[in-house]
């Protein structure tokens, strides 16, 4: 597919905009490829875009962001008729736009957590950015200056999305070692767990965080099972690193992509360029031959 790569909805800490870049680092062909943390999927759409897999493993452990895209793979038509309901409401809402988004809000954290609902809340919400409490509550504000995508522009994204995924996408709200254990050589992993060092023990952009320990003995065993993977996993921004980098043992080949001006050193009146870490497995890069084949990024020995 040539043009712009499609996306559904704007996500913060969404690999969209490195996809491209991530790709470059993996094999021109492979059998399946597997996000065990997949958010809004954005490095499966963008290597279903250069036909790279013939399958996919899409997961996330929030099971209503998981909702959304399968929704929008195999049922593209009847998520976009949802979301133009809710969107279209929020204009005749007695207590206007915001107020119909705080309603929302409440009917997805009273059990309500439809697609189109949480499709909404992020559309919507602050930034794209998602936030939960420790209930596991939804608890991001609206975004006052915008009432979200329009609802052709979103039908129009999901289409697109249907068209790449159809018929070639699993979906499950898994724990990222159940989908590991799925895998077999052959498969490609690409991994973007929860971003380490930012937030302390719990980061509330998540519904659950992911062990130091217990995910270097999970790439350990990929290593025995032969099995190749990516994962995006510290990085550092304005010179202050963030994130213990994986174990030397491993054996990865560690490269520094450049995601561009940190939108919060913006806000608070600096320019600070942002770097984003992309470990790549030892066998995996053997295979590629692609460091150092991108000299416009950094290379930092693991």
């Amino acid at each position: 597919m040539k043009g712009k790569t499609p996306h559904i909805v704007q996500y913060q800490g969404s690999k969209r905009k490195l996809a491209s870049s991530i790709l470059k680092y993996m094999p021109e062909r492979f059998r399946r490829l597997a996000e065990p943390f997949s958010g809004m999927a954005a490095v499966s759409i963008a290597s279903a875009s250069e036909h790279r897999a013939d399958s996919y493993i899409i997961n996330d452990i929030n099971e209503p962001l998981v909702k959304i895209l399968e929704e929008a793979v195999n049922r593209p038509k009847q998520l976009s008729r949802e979301y133009r309901t809710i969107w279209e409401e929020q204009f005749t809402h007695d207590g206007g736009s915001i107020q119909h988004f705080y309603h929302v809000r409440e009917l997805f954290n009273s059990g309500g957590k439809s697609p189109a609902n949480l499709l909404y809340l992020l559309a919507r919400c602050v930034k794209g950015s998602v936030r939960y409490s420790r209930e596991g509550r939804f608890n991001q504000s609206p975004d006052k200056r915008r009432h979200g995508t329009h609802p052709d522009t979103l039908e129009q994204n999901i289409h697109s999305v249907s068209c790449l995924l159809k018929g070639r996408a699993e979906f499950f709200a898994l724990d990222y070692r159940e989908i590991l254990d799925m895998l077999r050589p052959g498969d490609l992993v690409y991994m973007d767990p929860p971003y380490q060092g930012v937030t302390g023990s719990r980061d509330n952009r998540y519904l659950s965080g992911v062990n130091f320990a217990e995910l270097a003995e999970a790439l350990e065993t990929l290593n025995r099972r032969g099995i190749d993977y990516l994962i995006s996993y510290d990085g550092s921004c304005g010179g202050k690193e963030y994130g213990e980098s994986l174990p030397e043992s491993l054996g990865c080949t560690k490269i520094l992509l450049n995601a561009g001006l940190s939108s919060q050193a913006t806000l608070l009146g600096r320019k600070s360029e942002t770097f984003e870490a992309l470990y790549i497995s030892r066998s995996l890069n053997s295979l590629t031959g692609a460091v150092p084949r991108q000299l416009t990024f950094m290379e930092i020995p693991a």
